[in-house]
């Protein structure tokens, strides 16, 4: 079966960081580790050819080529999803489709044409897909019954990857959380019990990262990668040791629950083994709305100390922030705002609730008649959307906030000073490897694109970007690549903050930032939500 393996491109997004990988010369941020697992779960005497289109396109004569199109995709990836399908059919290719929109949402697969769904987890369904393929069936929808042990997963096709473009590699450890968040959709993917590899199956995997030649970050893409603790202190007793004996090649980030600050040991492993960040889900300050969504393991522990102690324990943050929360009172921006502005988190996530399908909040929502069609992520695939549910507070306030919210927030004197101070609180260790690397070259010009733009161009903050830097170089020094790729990483967000601003205007039918909210925003959806 000669096969083209297609992931679809990205909009710009939060995490795209377009501007930056530009500057830096690269082409994406990190790979896509589904694609390149269902990769290695493809029969051996199967031709491939794989490309990220967010990276290189295929040609005509891949698409002349093929028998099979495959297709991955997230929401945020729709439009260009749903566009590969059309161009697979006119062609007269069949096309299978996996990953998370897919699998949330079938129907919007099935309406576009998509011949094969191979939902859920691959270790899963491919072998199902592929029983299918041998049996000549011309179509079909697979479901996993049953979740897969992780310690049979196959070694991600790492060869495929033009390594020279990306600027993270990306590993997985782990699927599921033990939490109960009403508005995540991880648990109803993935379970609630947390599934791991063995340690030497990841280890196998970073050797395989380090005999291709990679040298520099990788991402651990768990979306939480603490949630089973034991296992992971087992995975990280191990690393130390490969990553002392290969003399440090990687640094890494993950994503992880605020309950990491309650446990020292972990804090210690992860930075011993070369952590250097990680991702937090805060959401918000307010503890009654962290009680109304479930997120009861942020009220364990006052949030901001346990920002300091993560700081302390030597890892620099990052954040997600929501508004819109049931129940939510005004001014949750504004608290959202003083609370980074207290924990110098330089990049801030904020976003506006979305009812995601099959989470307990859509369920919820649906059972309340406040779910909203026409607008919201789910329709149009765009993080900056307005919510798709009816909230207790007015909607234009909401928008207003998140509007403003993320202007202010990634405002660039703002935006730099957190960068410099996030950076400064960050406790020094005798191991000081756990920073992001890039390659020397990609170093130099990214170094020399920042003294142009923010250190000449940008008069704004010329006089501010040398003075934190000669700070770094100061007190800091061991901290430096960090904080440059901070700085370089501005750039997107400074150009992205009108992005998203300019989003929620069209949505809107005005300027939040400017006008006041007229009348008819409310009574737009509520019409909606009677339609």
């Amino acid at each position: 079966m000669k096969t083209l393996l297609l992931y679809p491109q990205f909009p710009q997004s939060f995490w795209s960081y377009d501007r930056t990988i530009k500057m830096v010369g690269l082409k994406s941020v990190i790979p896509p580790l589904g694609m390149i697992t269902v990769a290695a779960l493809l029969p051996k005497d199967w031709e491939i050819r794989f490309y990220d289109r967010n990276v290189v396109p295929e040609t005509d004569a891949d698409w002349q080529w093929c028998d099979l199109v495959i297709l991955s995709a997230m929401l945020v990836q729709k439009s260009d999803f749903h566009t590969l399908i059309q161009k697979a059919l006119r062609l007269g290719k069949k096309v299978a489709v996996g990953g998370a929109y897919p699998t949330s949402v079938p129907q919007d697969a099935l309406d576009t044409g998509a011949d094969y769904l191979v939902l859920d987890e691959g270790e899963v369904t491919v072998p199902l897909f592929l029983e299918a393929i041998a049996e000549g069936k011309g179509n079909g929808i697979f479901r996993g019954v049953e979740k897969p042990d992780m310690t049979k997963s196959p070694m991600p096709r790492f060869d495929l990857l033009p390594m020279d473009q990306y600027f993270m590699m990306s590993i997985q450890f782990s699927r599921g959380c033990p939490f109960n968040c009403e508005f995540c959709d991880i648990i109803s993917l993935y379970g609630r019990k947390p599934r791991t590899k063995e340690p030497h199956q990841t280890l196998g995997e970073l050797q395989t990262l380090y005999d291709l030649g990679w040298r520099g970050s990788v991402f651990v893409v768990d979306d939480n990668f603490i949630g089973n603790q034991r296992n992971v202190k087992r995975f990280l007793r191990a690393l130390i040791p490969w990553m002392r004996s290969h003399n440090y090649p990687f640094t890494f980030m993950t994503e992880a629950s605020v309950n990491l600050a309650e446990d020292d040991e972990l804090l210690d492993l992860m930075v011993e083994a070369g952590f250097y960040s990680v991702f937090l889900g805060i959401e918000t300050p307010d503890q009654d709305s962290l009680e109304v969504t479930q997120k009861l393991q942020n009220m364990r522990y006052p949030l901001v100390e346990s920002c300091r102690k993560i700081n302390d324990a030597g890892l620099l943050i990052y954040a997600g922030f929501i508004l819109g929360f049931d129940g939510e009172r005004s001014g949750a921006g504004d608290r959202i705002q003083e609370f980074v502005k207290e924990t110098n988190i330089p990049q801030p996530m904020l976003g506006i609730l979305q009812a995601l399908p099959n989470t307990q909040l859509w369920e919820r929502l649906k059972q309340e008649h406040r779910l909203v069609t026409g607008i919201g992520v789910t329709e149009v695939g765009d993080q900056n959307t307005l919510m798709n549910f009816i909230p207790t507070r007015p909607l234009a306030e909401i928008a207003r906030e998140y509007v403003e919210g993320f202007w202010r927030l990634y405002e660039p004197k703002n935006y730099l000073e957190r960068c410099l101070y996030q950076c400064l609180n960050i406790r020094s260790r005798t191991n000081l490897r756990q920073t992001m690397k890039l390659p020397l070259n990609k170093g130099l010009r990214l170094i020399i694109q920042l003294i142009w733009h923010q250190g000449i161009r940008r008069s704004e903050i010329r006089g501010q970007f040398w003075r934190q830097l000669w700070l770094i170089l100061r007190q800091k020094p061991q901290f430096l690549n960090m904080y440059l790729g901070l700085c370089a990483t501005g750039e997107h967000f400074w150009e992205y903050r009108e992005v998203a601003r300019s989003r929620i205007t069209a949505q809107l039918g005005y300027d939040p930032l400017q006008i006041s909210a007229p009348n008819t925003i409310q009574a737009k959806i509520m019409e909606l939500a009677e339609t």
